[in-house]
């Protein structure tokens, strides 16, 4: 299976890159602004017409018809192959309003099996089940729905988060598939011009307001054949299936990414820098920007230089990250900034007279006296070695020290 890097599964930003793109969403600014407030206006009409009127072939036409005025518009493909016995769509994710789509070509239901409840809930278009009484719980009550004569199918999105449906689909969940034997695939593409779809923990309110804003959003549907669970194929292995099914006829790559993986790449984005609560210099904020400039994508070098900034918080942490990227070893880090702490405020443009002091004094004193590194190796392999061990001891007593001092502990205690 091939694989696609999550980076080109989701738009981060919402504005685009392209400089005459650029241009032309500044030029057109003032437009969609006027058009997010009467389309406000419309909206509200919009949702006092869905509720009043009942379920039927005629309410979807006409919300259809003014949803295309909010700038929501709808094509379907391949009508005829939507099978009515069916009681259960799967569908890939791509926006907040994926299920209200579906909804005005077929009458269905989908679950919130997370957020918001109450008026909220139905207010959007979604059917309330009681998510905390776990999945398995969630699981029995949706199975029980689907046997349930007369009541619309059930949609899901097996996904269970949305992607830029541009580069790849996330891993399907096994569960949604153990509701029904048969399932009818759904293939959604959405397009917009000059904006985002949508950006990673954006709220459904905001992502309507930005869909007010656009000029239109396209959404295409096609129905795809029913597919039914083969004998001896499990739940995951049918949902292996139709995730290749719909990757196929979107022309996207199935992958195995999932939810969580989604949920801790926006973690490390949002923290690419350590923070701490003590000990917070100026020259830690631009800790993030100094590990873009040494190449680096795993941000290891911003977390061993924050290690050595502990042991070392005087060294600026741009002379620490330029030693790591070519010790990449905190332990020789520390000890070549300690052999070399005469020269390192000459280098450091920001490190000030009282800082030099400040490791001077901490290399002085009880501790041993640390030998600068040697400009040839020892004659034998036991100088070498006795050298070595000579800067480690040296390296140990001083990081103890600096441990007895912070916390304020006895050199007694400490033994």
């Amino acid at each position: 299976m091939e694989t696609r890097g999550i980076e080109d599964m989701f738009d981060f930003r919402r504005f685009p890159k392209d400089a005459a793109v650029l241009l032309l969403l500044l030029i057109y600014f003032p437009v969609g602004i006027c058009l997010m407030l009467m389309r406000i206006f419309i909206g509200v009409h919009v949702f006092l017409v869905s509720c009043a009127l009942p379920e039927s072939f005629v309410r979807r036409f006409i919300v259809r018809v003014m949803c295309s005025v909010l700038g929501m518009h709808v094509r379907q493909n391949n009508p005829r192959s939507r099978d009515r016995n069916t009681k259960l769509y799967i569908c890939n994710h791509v926006t907040e309003f994926d299920h209200n789509i579906v909804n005005l070509l077929a009458p269905c239901s989908t679950p919130q099996l997370e957020g918001s409840t109450g008026f909220v809930c139905w207010a959007r278009g979604f059917m309330e089940i009681h998510s905390a009484a776990g999945q398995g719980v969630i699981g029995d009550s949706l199975q029980r729905y689907c046997s349930t004569e007369g009541t619309p199918p059930l949609l899901l999105f097996p996904e269970e988060d949305t992607t830029n449906g541009r580069a790849a689909l996330l891993k399907f969940s096994s569960w949604p598939f153990s509701l029904t034997e048969s399932i009818q695939p759904v293939a959604l593409r959405v397009t917009r011009p000059l904006i985002s779809l949508s950006t990673p923990e954006s709220s459904w309110l905001m992502e309507l307001l930005w869909t007010f804003f656009a000029p239109c959003t396209v959404y295409h549907v096609s129905w795809l054949p029913p597919v039914s669970r083969q004998d001896g194929e499990s739940t995951q292995e049918f949902a292996n299936k139709v995730q290749e099914l719909l990757a196929g006829e979107l022309g996207l790559v199935s992958t195995k990414i999932t939810k969580a993986d989604k949920t801790e790449h926006i973690k490390r984005k949002r923290h690419t820098v350590p923070q701490t609560s003590t000990n917070v210099t100026p020259g830690s904020i631009g800790l993030g920007f100094m590990v873009q400039s040494l190449g680096t994508d795993d941000h290891r070098i911003a977390k061993m230089a924050q290690q050595v900034k502990d042991v070392l918080p005087h060294v600026p942490l741009n002379v620490i990250a330029k030693d790591l990227a070519k010790t990449n070893c905190v332990d020789t880090t520390i000890t070549n900034l300690l052999e070399n702490k005469e020269e390192a405020p000459m280098e450091a443009s920001g490190m000030s007279t009282f800082g030099a002091s400040k490791i001077s004094s901490y290399s002085s004193g009880s501790a041993p006296t640390i030998k600068p590194a040697a400009k040839t190796f020892g004659k034998s392999p036991a100088d070498r070695h006795l050298s070595l061990q000579e800067r480690k001891e040296a390296l140990y007593n001083f990081a103890r020290r600096r441990y007895i001092e912070k916390h304020g502990l006895d050199q007694e205690d400490s033994h």
